[in-house]
């Protein structure tokens, strides 16, 4: 089982990345996972991508894809991986084909979590977060008793800046200039896969299951 899981931020792919990961046995490789763990063990890669995060500058791709190419070498990902936030973009793509070429592998399927952006911002943007316990709720969905306090810990809730609809509109904005032309990619090469993931969690995740299990 190899597969990419691909869609818009708030779609569920790190909800659903984790579920898979432990119900299957199989690698989950983040890219936002590698990334920090590089920097954390002071890997030369970690040292590298450091210096242009300390200048505010995005890390390059051909660091990303050394870091997956590193990881997808690790023994937990034999048993298969599911890719989380890479690629992101059309280049990223064929450089991915080359590496797991090099590797012997091949992928399976990319799952896209297809959602509407209404439902991606009101997802979103009703999210807070307790200060204090890190415990996440969401107005519409789990809100906590009080409304402003965490029913956990009694921590102040708050919105992050991420979340304000603002931010989202141009998180989406960047994916579909960015991203969403991987589906056209990956549409010719017979991979991609839909899955409406407007659904709740478990019925995405059955949906997932059965059309990576084929």
């Amino acid at each position: 089982m190899r597969f990419i899981l691909l869609g818009p931020p708030g779609a569920g792919k790190g909800t659903q990345a984790a579920v898979i990961k432990d119900k299957y046995s199989i690698a989950h490789v983040s890219t936002g996972d590698i990334l920090r763990e590089n920097v954390k063990k002071g890997t030369s890669l970690g040292q590298e991508a450091k210096s242009f995060m300390d200048s505010g500058k995005l890390v390059p791709d051909q660091l990303i894809i050394a870091m997956v190419r590193d990881r997808l070498k690790d023994m937990d990902c034999a048993k298969g991986f599911l890719l989380d936030g890479f690629p992101r973009t059309v280049s990223q793509a064929e450089a991915l084909d080359h590496l797991i070429s090099n590797l012997g592998v091949n992928l399976d399927a990319v799952i896209l979590l297809d959602v509407p952006d209404d439902v991606v911002i009101e997802r979103l943007s009703g999210r807070r977060i307790c200060r204090r316990c890190g415990t996440i709720f969401h107005v519409n969905f789990n809100p906590s008793a009080d409304g402003s306090l965490c029913d956990r810990c009694g921590g102040e809730i708050y919105q992050r800046d991420d979340d304000r609809e603002e931010v989202i509109r141009n998180r989406l904005k960047v994916y579909y200039e960015q991203t969403s032309p991987l589906i056209e990619y990956y549409e010719k090469k017979s991979l991609l896969k839909k899955v409406d993931a407007s659904e709740s969690s478990d019925t995405v995740l059955t949906m997932i299951e059965s059309l990576v299990s084929r």
